[in-house]
């Protein structure tokens, strides 16, 4: 069945970075495009990147560009979204997804 797991989320400082990870099984990863979101409680689900499937293209919401960059390993059904100077305002619930499918999402907490 489809799977995606995401990892790396955690506690951190602002101004500090951290690395997400989203790994895929049961669907055909190097052909899809893949998103990264993230969502708080009461909120939309607010998508933050995208890119293609070879990699060629990425885009990225108003809120994280510039300080976000998304990737993706079709060799090893990975996708990683690098976070670089945090605020308090990037605290979320941060997803992947892909084909319509949502990992299940990692807890990032930005504070002092």
């Amino acid at each position: 069945q489809v799977q995606l797991v995401e990892s790396g989320g955690g506690l951190v400082q602002p101004g500090g970075s951290l690395r997400l990870s989203c790994t895929f099984s049961g669907f055909p990863f190097r052909n899809a495009l893949l998103s990264w979101y993230r969502q708080n409680p009461g909120t939309e689900r607010d998508r933050l990147a995208w890119i293609s499937s070879d990699s060629k293209v990425t885009q990225y919401a108003d809120a994280v560009k510039g300080r976000f960059t998304i990737s993706r390993d079709n060799v090893k059904n990975i996708s990683y979204l690098h976070m670089n100077a945090l605020t308090t305002n990037d605290t979320a619930v941060y997803y992947c997804k892909a084909l319509g499918y949502w990992g299940r999402g990692i807890q990032v907490t930005v504070s002092s």
